[in-house]
């Protein structure tokens, strides 16, 4: 059986440090500490005091004074990760872990996925060709010298790049290496780290290199794991979850997120609160019950990124120049109908399109279809028809050989809707407002990765409640926005209600709408 030798890099809290060294331990893992020197000795002594009786616990050769983005990072995992590979000759994985960072599976769990698949866990992506780096300096991290820290000294650390730039001061990586990049926290494998440290021993011309680069800790280990173990051997993860909003700062968990947590498909978590007391209480105690199973949903980032995007929706200042030269043209009679249930949406279509002889298209701008005719390549993507909207619609009336079409539209793209009532043409719009059920919201919730099979009941409960009050909003925003031939129906409704803004919408005879708004099965 695997067993782990926990890489610890920390720099405050001891009692916090002692605590997870003994957690770690009790589960029969090593764990091999890095103390920052910054934090002082006294708080050193106090964990070294604790831990001195514990076998299954080294501390590093040497203690270096870290600073982000700095060489310091790096050495001071070597420096740990040397005392685990000599004082732990029975540890067959080597995880690096920080302070800050908690089990979110049982020890149980970790041992037998680390068993099921003889690899290294190490995010690596091509360091130049990759959109890792989202902002910020990219290629400058390493094509020239860093000797000051960009936090301590910021104004000495950008004059001395900007003059290196000047000056031409470029210079060029290893020849044999590819660099890659790739978050700091990895689990590696024993003969991988011996190959790696015997590798830095022998090539003193690639630790000068890394020395002066920019945040070698996402550079260092990442390019040389790639550079040494074949490639079938790398699964290009992290074994840690851990989330960035959209300005570079690492989202925390506090006790609320325990469900969350438990349910992502890793071992542990980056970076747990520190007042997050009863949250790090219950994980301590998940990584020592071996009973624990686990659901897998893997919804956290999906969620994330769905909840602090709400309410960030912008506008466009103007039209593209391609969605202003094109025009639906005069004459042509455009028809949206506007309705959150695709498969009620669709069944309305086809039957307006067969009672009514009318071409009628689904929803063209919100899935990829492959029904579409062959317009030269406009209709191929999602994107192309988004991008390319009122070209794609005067091609298709063309191709139909009609001046009425009707298209199924998500309520949601009112931007869309607004692009094409102001366009030369006629826009109708018709609403068809459902009831949304429970079943309905998850399907929805699922299908766009907010909640999985296995999401935790009040995870869903929330989401559900945040769909239903979306779906409100979405209805209020298109009564609200005025558009000149707006109509509505709605499920709720009888059919003599319904047949009137139908009739006035598809300019069809009452008798005509009332027998579409009458047809069985309308709303399923």
């Amino acid at each position: 059986m695997a067993r782990i030798a926990y890489i610890l890099l920390t720099h405050k809290d001891p009692e916090a440090v002692i605590a997870q060294a003994l957690r770690l331990t009790a589960a029969g893992d090593y764990v091999a500490i890095h103390f920052d020197r910054r934090a002082g000795a006294p708080a050193y002594a106090r964990i070294r005091t604790a831990l001195q009786d514990n076998p299954a616990v080294v501390f590093a050769g040497r203690r270096y004074s870290c600073g982000w983005g700095e060489w310091s990072l790096v050495a001071a995992t070597l420096a740990a990760l040397t005392a685990a590979l000599t004082h732990f000759p029975q540890a067959s994985h080597f995880y690096l872990l920080s302070g800050d960072c908690m089990p979110i599976k049982s020890a149980r769990y970790a041992h037998e996925m680390l068993d099921a698949d003889e690899a290294d866990y190490i995010e690596c992506v091509d360091f130049f060709t990759s959109d890792w780096i989202r902002t910020g300096l990219k290629e400058e991290r390493v094509i020239y010298r860093h000797l000051f820290n960009e936090r301590k000294h910021k104004r000495l650390f950008y004059a001395a790049l900007d003059w290196q730039r000047r000056l031409g001061l470029r210079r060029r990586p290893p020849a044999d290496l590819q660099l890659m990049i790739g978050s700091q926290w990895w689990c590696l494998r024993r003969r991988t780290v011996a190959t790696l440290l015997a590798f830095c021993a022998r090539r003193r011309d690639v630790i000068r290199f890394f020395r002066t680069t920019w945040i070698p800790d996402e550079t260092f280990f990442q390019t040389l794991v790639h550079h040494l173990v074949p490639e079938p051997e790398i699964r290009r993860r992290t074994l840690t979850f851990l989330m960035f909003t959209d300005y570079g700062m690492p989202v925390s968990f506090h006790n609320d997120h325990y469900d969350l947590l438990r349910g992502q498909n890793y071992l542990f978590a980056r970076k747990i609160s520190p007042d997050a007391n009863l949250l790090k209480a219950k994980l301590g105690a998940l990584y020592a019950d071996d009973a624990a199973s686990f659901a897998i949903s893997d919804e956290g980032r999906a969620l994330f990124h769905f909840l602090v995007g709400r309410g960030r929706v912008g506008r466009r200042y103007a039209p593209r120049f391609w969605e202003r030269e094109a025009s639906i043209g005069s004459g042509r009679e455009l028809m949206i109908l506007a309705c959150k249930k695709g498969p009620v949406g669709k069944r309305l279509a086809e039957r307006i399109r067969q009672a009514g002889n009318l071409p009628a298209l689904g929803y063209i701008f919100n899935e990829e279809v492959e029904d579409l005719p062959d317009l030269g390549g406009i209709q191929s993507t999602l994107e192309k028809r988004n991008r390319h909207r009122r070209a794609l619609m005067r091609m298709l009336f063309d191709h139909y050989d009609t001046n009425r079409l009707l298209v199924c539209i998500d309520p949601a793209n009112i931007d869309l809707m607004r692009d094409f009532v102001a366009d030369r043409c006629t826009t109708r719009i018709l609403e068809v407002d459902c009831a949304p059920t429970d079943a309905f919201l998850a399907s929805h919730a699922r299908r766009i990765g907010l909640i999985g099979a296995e999401s935790a009941a009040p995870t869903v409960e929330q989401v559900l409640r945040t769909l239903r009050s979306d779906l409100s909003f979405e209805s209020d925003r298109l009564r609200d926005a005025d558009f000149p031939e707006f109509h509505r129906i709605r499920e709720v409704a009888r059919p003599e209600e319904n047949a009137l803004p139908l009739a006035a919408f598809l300019g069809w005879p009452a008798e005509q709408a009332l027998a579409l708004a009458a047809s069985p099965g309308l709303f399923d």
